[in-house]
């Protein structure tokens, strides 16, 4: 495999061995995956929204016992308390910041003035062009392929709009899964990919296998895109709950979504206030109803109820497209040395000019 395709912007600004990122997926990515995926010579990223601060603290040390590869910590900028996991990321000694919305300038620079590599995730050229501005390190771009909140513009044509409109590293993520999809990545200008639903179905993955067998049953038509959790659009597979959350009137998905909140209220912690503000937050400037406000607070609880507790029934399951052509569950290990070697044969396989 030629030196190129090993070595990238990317692997050279965050020293890992390979140009592959394993995405922060809530609930999915703890320690014991980003510290495969790391020792595996990707960049693991750990993610941080649904851990309290001793939580995130805990889980760090964990990954840093496990391996001694570089890795990041996923966080929301609109956070209560971001500057305070942004303190615990810099005092901690991680390598990146990797957030899911694009984070403040301010936080940009106190990162980066501690020497940690920041990386915001962006759906929109704009946003790329605005976090690179502030001085972001490189970017995720991610399609509508992906899972979880997602956009409408498909990877093969919001990544190469964002490689010609930054000057820094561009990770492409939405509908990769192999080494084919790394090469085309990589013909595109991008310096590297992510990946979640890929990661998430590895034997390294804690998600309960009961959830696995349901993604690795989905077929392509099986993975949907939904506003009726939260309002705005959500891939994920397609189950009962999300049809009867399609099929509601405002008066019963009011309810459905009361009913739930107060019970995973109890296993959340959270008051009534706490939850509706929270969702409140979630809004971003569109017209949810009540019962998607509740929802909205409620989402990581939704998505614990599966990716722990194997509660395929009360839970969702995001998911990327990827999904309906994933067969297997590899280490992460081999995983990463598979991808590779894909894409060392894809290389080894194209016409030569002349």
């Amino acid at each position: 495999m030629s030196d190129a395709l090993v070595e990238t912007p990317f692997t050279k600004l965050v020293g890992v061995r390979h140009p592959i990122v394993q995405t922060g997926m809530g609930w999915v990515a703890g320690p014991r995956l980003v510290s495969a995926s790391a020792n595996a010579g990707v960049l693991g990223i750990l993610a941080s929204a649904t851990m309290t601060l001793d939580q995130l603290k805990s889980a760090v040390r964990e990954v840093k016992s496990r391996t001694d590869q570089p890795f990041g910590v996923n966080l929301r900028a609109d956070a209560g308390d971001a500057r305070d996991r942004v303190r615990v990321i810099i005092d901690e000694g991680v390598k990146v910041a990797s957030f899911a919305l694009a984070p403040s300038r301010d936080l940009i620079s106190e990162l980066k003035d501690a020497g940690v590599v920041v990386i915001p995730s962006i759906g929109a050229r704009r946003h790329a062009e605005k976090v690179a501005a502030w001085g972001a390190d490189a970017v995720i771009v991610q399609g509508g392929e992906g899972g979880g909140h997602t956009g409408d513009v498909s990877t093969t044509v919001l990544l190469p709009q964002v490689v010609d409109a930054v000057d820094i590293p561009v990770i492409g993520a939405g509908g990769f899964h192999d080494g084919r999809g790394l090469v085309a990545a990589l013909a595109y200008g991008a310096a590297g990919i992510a990946m979640g639903t890929r990661f998430l179905l590895t034997s390294d993955s804690t998600v309960p296998d009961a959830v696995k067998a349901r993604y690795l049953a989905a077929t392509v038509k099986d993975v949907t895109v939904t506003t009726a959790v939260d309002g705005l659009p959500h891939r994920m597979l397609r189950t009962d709950l999300v049809d009867s959350l399609e099929k509601a009137g405002r008066t019963r998905a009011l309810a459905q979504a009361v009913k739930r909140a107060a019970g995973f209220r109890k296993l959340s912690g959270l008051s009534w206030p706490q939850m509706i503000r929270d969702g409140l937050a979630m809004k971003h400037g569109k017209d949810l109803s009540w019962s998607q406000i509740l929802l909205a607070a409620n989402t990581p609880m939704l998505l614990k109820a599966s990716m722990v507790e194997g509660r395929t029934d009360l839970g969702i399951m995001a998911s990327g497209q990827v999904a309906g052509v994933i067969e297997d569950l590899p280490s992460c290990e081999e995983l990463v040395t598979r991808v590779m070697e894909e894409a060392r044969h894809v290389l080894g396989t194209l016409p030569t000019p002349g």
